[in-house]
């Protein structure tokens, strides 16, 4: 299976090849270059399937650092087409994408070091850093477990081109107070173990 693996940060990009994972994509931060690099890894590469990998912030309730959140579904935070839409929802799109059920079964099955929560991944271009973004998010969402900047996006022009896709995303800060967000988010690059991303070396190894 020809698997196009998506991240958007240098840091993720590393992380990942220390835990052996190769043939990455780094598309850089946000929906629009999630979206480009989706759409021209699509359109030159022709994968069998899309994997968007990386770290989130933790909104769901019992989350902890380096918990894994597989997205069961993504959907849009930041996004209000007005009326005859649903908040996050563009219009002719669904307001939830739903992960490939193959993938995801798959995802599931594996054995983790690290502990495995399935369900919403929520994005948009803005980093939460207080319990007030978080609220917003869950009075859209309240079964919103994570966000982050790109997988609706990926998820999106996936769905456009009938490629399956999947979310796969470690969490780097949970959102208690804002000093404490921000000084876990930057202490998690420095805390990172080499393994932390060995959860997708182990789902490709499986596809």
């Amino acid at each position: 299976m020809k698997t196009g693996l998506i991240v958007a940060m240098t840091s993720e990009y590393e992380a990942l090849h220390k835990a052996g994972v190769t043939g990455v994509i780094k598309s850089g931060i946000g929906k629009a270059d999630a979206a480009r690099a989706a759409t021209e890894f699509i359109l030159k590469e022709h994968p069998d399937c899309i994997i968007n990998s990386g770290c989130a912030g933790g909104i769901g309730a019992g989350l902890r650092m380096f918990d894994i959140v597989v997205g069961s579904q993504t959907a849009y935070h930041d996004v209000w087409c007005g009326e005859g839409s649903l908040p996050g929802q563009i219009q002719g799109q669904p307001q939830r994408f739903d992960a490939d059920p193959a993938l995801l079964r798959t995802a599931l099955s594996l054995q983790t070091a690290r502990p495995l929560r399935s369900g919403l991944i929520c994005t948009g271009d803005q980093f939460l850093t207080t319990p007030e973004d978080d609220a917003r998010v869950r009075g859209i969402y309240p079964d919103a477990l994570a966000c982050d900047m790109e997988s609706a996006a990926i998820a999106q022009v996936c769905r456009h081109y009938g490629v399956p896709f999947l979310s796969f995303r470690l969490i780097s800060d949970v959102h208690d107070s804002r000093e404490q967000t921000e000084a876990a988010y930057q202490d998690f690059w420095q805390k990172v173990a080499d393994d932390s991303f060995s959860f997708l070396k182990l789902l490709i190894d499986k596809l």
